[in-house]
């Protein structure tokens, strides 16, 4: 492995669950707060990539906001104005993966140190709540939003936007993603890849694999402490 100067965090389903908004979905819709959550998910994935591909970009808060609409629709939930305002906030106060935090600290206590970045289809103000909320503005360098360039991931220009703004070779930046399409996007680019693959999923069938599989981002220290070159 090439010695690696940075490293580039997704952060949904990566360092952020967002499956911690099901006990909020649950107070104002008992007994489908974990449909609502996946579908919402889904239908929040889904909408980046048709409005990639449509060339309709409108930031992440605003595709979270209609995932959320199209997903209570789909349910015959009622989603009201208070609701939708609710629940849409409460991506800003995501809870970590219980391995997250400690992995962080690590790597960040590495030496030598590793520039690290989070890299993310969120919109800047959604991405900087979160971090300050779960106290990750100490341990991160950079948080980078697809907003800069005004499509989401896995499209090369996002992944581009982190070898601009850190100012690293991209062979030289470790990306870590637990969405295995955004892997195959970061492996495709040109980054040594590592994904935390928490579910335990086949490798996505787009003709390339990440470099490095881990079960949790707790792997990821020791791995790289291994790693002389690094």
């Amino acid at each position: 492995m090439s010695r690696l100067d940075a490293l580039v965090f997704d952060a949904y389903g990566t360092l952020f669950n967002v499956h911690s908004v099901i006990a909020r979905c649950e107070e104002f819709f008992p007994g489908k707060g974990q449909a609502l959550s996946q579908l919402w998910r889904s239908k929040q994935l889904e909408y980046t990539w048709l409005r990639s591909l449509m060339g309709r970009y409108v930031d992440f808060d605003r595709v979270t906001a209609d995932g959320l609409k199209h997903a209570c629709q789909a349910l015959g939930l009622a989603c009201t104005a208070q609701a939708q305002t609710h629940l849409s906030q409460a991506y800003r106060t995501l809870q970590p993966f219980d391995d997250a935090l400690a992995a962080l600290r690590a790597l960040s206590a590495m030496d030598p140190r590793p520039k690290m970045a989070i890299l993310s289809n969120g919109a800047p103000e959604m991405l900087n709540a979160v971090v300050t909320h779960n106290q990750l503005d100490t341990v991160l360098d950079h948080v980078l939003s697809v907003d800069e360039v005004g499509i989401f991931k896995p499209d090369p220009r996002v992944y581009q936007l982190a070898v601009d703004r850190l100012q690293v070779a991209s062979h030289r930046i470790g990306f870590v993603s637990s969405n295995g399409w955004d892997a195959a996007g970061a492996k495709a680019f040109g980054f040594t890849v590592f994904w935390v693959n928490r579910a335990n999923a086949p490798v996505e069938e787009l003709g390339v694999a990440p470099d490095h599989v881990l079960g949790s981002l707790g792997e990821l220290p020791d791995l790289l402490a291994d790693r002389s070159n690094f």
